[in-house]
């Protein structure tokens, strides 16, 4: 049992750190990312298997996050609120061509990264042409035009 009590607690912090660190951090992934990535998993292989290394533990280690994983989305589908507590909602960066600072800060989005999302998604090369600019609940930056 100490086995799975270990994975649900990693898999709660890490949901925590996740969320604090905010959906900038799933927008674009740097080469410091994917080491700290490595790092972070590292360290919870540690904090998961404690000194069991057997293949029953880590077996047991991975059913428990997956089952951790089906419960909180089923929460997340069930319980209402629960779903923009956990992944958020999704934020207006850009109305107009005008970009939103109290919005930019609070995502810790910069207007580079909105122009960034809107060349590569839709072309669009100045910010004027941009009607929205949508911070997604997945990190992703949706951009609609002006037709």
């Amino acid at each position: 049992m100490e086995t799975v009590l270990r994975a649900v607690s990693v898999y709660v912090v890490l949901l925590i750190v996740f969320k604090i660190a905010g959906r900038r951090t799933l927008l674009q992934m740097t080469n410091f990312d994917l080491i700290l990535i490595l790092i972070i998993s590292e360290a919870t292989q540690q904090a998961l298997l404690g000194n069991d290394f057997s293949v029953v533990g880590a077996a047991l280690t991975i059913i428990t996050l997956i089952c951790s994983d089906i419960i909180f989305g089923l929460f997340k589908k069930y319980l209402p609120g629960v779903d923009n507590m956990i992944d958020g909602v999704p934020v207006v960066l850009v109305a107009d061509g005008i970009p939103n600072p109290k919005k930019l800060k609070m995502t810790d989005i910069s207007v580079d990264d909105v122009m960034v999302a809107a060349r590569c998604n839709q072309g669009i090369i100045d910010i004027k042409d941009i009607r929205f600019a949508i911070l997604e609940k997945n990190g992703q930056i949706s951009i609609i035009p002006y037709q």
